[in-house]
């Protein structure tokens, strides 16, 4: 009989290459899962109903995979740091596995769970499976973390990638008796989101669960990617990305099986066209990269900006102005579209996430954190590294060597959404108005009265003056 070892799951909802999972079955056959529904992440004031939905049907589909090899994926419902302890003592596990994530909550959290299990006398494993490249691995000449993308990007894009790791198969889990174990020990049925508080009644974008990502990698890879490069700015044509953002976020797919794809449609490709625009989408996964990256090195950047200017701006903070942007009612279509798809469907086209991003901190001049939080509370794909690292890219706060962007919603509507297709599928009282008139934001008084639809809520032009006199203020002071 085989030692028994957990897999301790956690954004890593997946049997196939799963760096940790495959570690544990190379040295045992008897590997079990556990997931552990922690109340420290699900009792914040930012946790999304779409993105709990999301993570529970990824949970059911892991339960399905573990069935079909042979074992079990167990629930727990408690703090980790007794759970996990108390369920590896109980089943005398020979050893306790997991994957590393790079969220200074998750590092604190992994740090006691370990204690917990050295004062068991429990042995314990990590390895680096979300990521192509361990954060160690990435450094610039003199052996410092990277602040800036482009030079991360050539040195991470220059090192090979590991191949997907082995799916789990041939594997044993608990005998009936070793399941009563696990149940006295705290091991409960897969709960409902309502269960949890949540409701969520929408549905999702992309199906929970490793074979739905999968499909919707291949997809993806089979026709958008090679046109990525030019589609991927067009919000009315949500096919143009790959909608892989939420599996990524909770392991439903690995990391190098997509690295992998994107080598074999590189391999194919027949036009310089095609090759840009696989590599353009691999420069998206290297952002993804370089935000956890530095959100590993430089955990401060969860609570506040990174550059100094924006230590202690002086936002204005109106929390009208706030509501009206969170509802889709400041009187721009482009910004209320783009929220109200938020609002509905717990997913923003990446483009119009920094439109309304700017707009909230520059014409609005309301702080970034403000943002951050509302996104983490609706997005099904909600990522602190990348949402933090978002915000603080538009917001002129993070690491990024161009200072001050403000993007201009009535340029970005018609370099984006020239015929307003996009602004009429999420305004739909505005799809009687002419179109240069939705793309300008110009919209006549007479007709916003008849479409029941606010006149902006501030003046473009006047805010940016006003947000780049702040700026001097604080880089003088």
């Amino acid at each position: 009989m085989s030692d028994l070892i957990l897999f301790w799951h956690r954004r890593d909802l997946r049997t196939s290459d799963n760096v940790g999972l495959a570690a544990a079955r190379d040295q045992s056959q008897k590997v079990v899962g556990v997931f552990c529904l922690d109340p420290n992440l699900l009792e914040r004031d930012d946790v999304a109903p779409a993105r709990v939905t999301y993570m529970l049907g990824c949970l059911q589909a892991l339960q399905a995979r573990y069935a079909k090899a042979g074992s079990q994926l167990l629930i727990l419902k408690t703090d980790p740091q007794r759970g996990i302890s108390a369920l590896a003592a109980a089943l005398n596990a020979s050893a306790v596995f997991w994957n590393l994530d790079v969220e200074p909550y998750s590092q604190t959290r992994d740090r006691s769970v370990q204690e917990a299990l050295q004062q068991a006398g429990i042995p314990f494993k990590n390895f680096w499976d979300q990521l192509l490249h361990a954060p160690d691995e990435i450094r610039t000449g003199n052996g410092d973390p990277y602040t800036v993308y482009t030079p991360f990007w050539r040195n991470w894009s220059s090192k090979p990638k590991a191949d997907p790791a082995p799916d789990l198969e041939k594997a044993s889990g608990l005998t009936e008796k070793e399941q009563k174990t696990a149940q006295k020990a705290g091991a409960i049925d897969l709960p409902t989101a309502k269960d949890l508080g949540f409701t969520w009644d929408n549905s999702l974008l992309l199906e929970p669960g490793e074979a739905a990502a999968y499909d919707r990698l291949e997809a993806f890879c089979d026709r958008a990617i090679a046109d990525y490069q030019e589609q991927r700015n067009f919000p009315f044509n949500a096919e143009g990305t790959s909608h892989l953002s939420a599996a990524l976020k909770f392991g439903a797919i690995g990391v190098r099986t997509v690295w992998a794809k994107t080598a074999e449609v590189m391999e194919q490709a027949r036009s310089d066209e095609a090759q840009d625009g696989i590599r353009v989408w691999r420069q998206e996964l290297a952002w993804r990269e370089f935000y956890q990256t530095v959100m590993y090195f430089f955990p401060e950047l969860a609570e506040g900006a990174y550059r100094k200017p924006f230590q202690d701006f002086p936002w204005d903070n109106k929390s009208d102005y706030f509501k009206a942007w969170c509802d889709g009612k400041t009187g721009y279509p482009i910004v209320d579209a783009a929220m109200r798809q938020l609002n509905e469907l717990g997913w923003m086209h990446n483009r119009c996430r920094m439109i309304v991003a700017s707009f909230l901190t520059k014409d609005l001049i309301i702080d970034w954190r403000w943002g951050e939080k509302y996104f983490m509370q609706k997005l099904y794909d909600g990522d602190l590294s990348a949402n933090n690292g978002g915000w603080q890219w538009s917001a002129s706060s993070g690491m990024d060597p161009k200072p001050l962007r403000i993007f201009n919603p009535a340029s970005q509507t018609k370099k984006f959404d020239s015929e307003a297709d996009y602004i009429r599928t999420w305004l739909p009282e505005l799809r009687s108005i002419d179109t240069e008139a939705l793309v300008t934001g110009d919209i006549l008084p007479l007709e916003r009265d008849r479409c029941g639809y606010p006149a902006p809520i501030v003046d473009h032009n006047q805010q940016q003056k006003r947000f780049k006199a702040l700026y001097q203020q604080q880089k003088e002071a």
